[in-house]
């Protein structure tokens, strides 16, 4: 089942305009969460909205947004208000202009969306915008408005359609140099290069997505399971902090260290193949009967989010 779109509008380049949808590229509702809870009653833990100075409970239709100006005065604007700053970009993604790939700096990515046709009409505008991006080896850049906030979005064919990436703003992406002038000027020698070199080559593979595990989120499950059966908890003793004394014997044995897995062969690197959707999260407790079993929800009612 298609999840619903994020946004619904129009895509135009110059007179072509076709109605295309917005949806989300990448998804984490598989992931753990936990809730929050009273630990003497078990309860879930609720949050009430509530006024600053008078303590009191204030209903959803009382509450509005507010800039603030000071420590203790605010200008408020309204739903309608802010419905009212009209922008062409709220029901139209316009193509301004196209661009190389290679001119646009990673750190103003945000996040990824799938654009499709919207509906049985404008597949054949679609397809033509979509091929001749694809055709000029370009990215074509829009603007839209998700969230009450106008985006800037780079969008690139994907298969049978587009693939649209959030870009920040430069006043949204911070100065290097506030960050990276302390670092010293540091000569690396040839013979270091030459044993880092070697360790890359060691470890050099092709991307592939499939073959990485969420340790982590494998690790969480297993505790969860451990808890439900009532198995005790050990904790697991943490790696001792090392201090590089010698860079060029430490180089030496690394290179010693990711030589001896390799003669095993490249199975012996890969870890274990993530299930998709690490569907093998939550399991029923051993032991349970049949309908006790069913009764105890596996992953999901476990992950819904605080």
């Amino acid at each position: 089942m298609t999840p619903r779109a994020n946004w619904k509008g129009f895509l135009r380049l110059s007179l072509v305009t076709c109605p295309v949808a917005l949806y989300p590229a990448t998804s984490e509702s598989e992931k753990i969460s936990f809730n929050q809870l009273n630990r003497q009653t078990g309860h879930r833990i609720k949050y009430l909205k509530v006024d600053a100075d008078t303590g009191d409970e204030v209903p959803n239709e009382d509450i509005v947004k507010g800039y603030k100006i000071d420590t203790d005065t605010f200008v408020e604007v309204t739903k309608e208000e802010l419905e009212n700053v009209a922008l062409e970009s709220t029901r139209t993604i316009e193509i301004d202009e196209f661009v190389d790939r290679s001119e646009i700096d990673r750190r103003y990515l945000i996040r990824p969306y799938y654009l499709r046709p919207d509906g049985k009409v404008g597949h054949d505008a679609f397809a033509v915008i979509r091929e001749t991006i694809r055709e000029m080896d370009k990215v074509a850049i829009g603007r839209l408005v998700l969230t009450n906030r106008e985006h800037i979005i780079a969008l690139e064919p994907l298969d049978k359609g587009l693939m649209g990436t959030l870009l920040r703003y430069p006043y949204e992406v911070r100065d290097p140099k506030e960050y990276f002038d302390e670092i010293q000027d540091v000569k690396v020698t040839k013979d270091m290069l030459d044993l880092a070199r070697h360790i890359v080559d060691q470890k050099s593979g092709s991307f592939e997505p499939d073959k990485f595990e969420d340790q982590y989120e494998t690790a969480l499950v297993d505790l969860i399971n451990q808890k439900r059966a009532g198995k005790p908890i050990t904790p697991k003793s943490k790696p001792a902090a090392t201090n590089v004394v010698d860079l060029m014997e430490a180089l030496r044995r690394s290179v010693g260290k990711e030589a001896a897995p390799a003669k095993a062969g490249k199975s012996a690197k890969k870890g274990r193949k993530a299930s998709a959707g690490q569907k093998e999260m939550l399991m029923p407790i051993e032991g349970k009967k049949p309908k006790e079993a069913a009764a105890k929800p596996a992953a999901r009612s476990q992950r819904k989010s605080a």
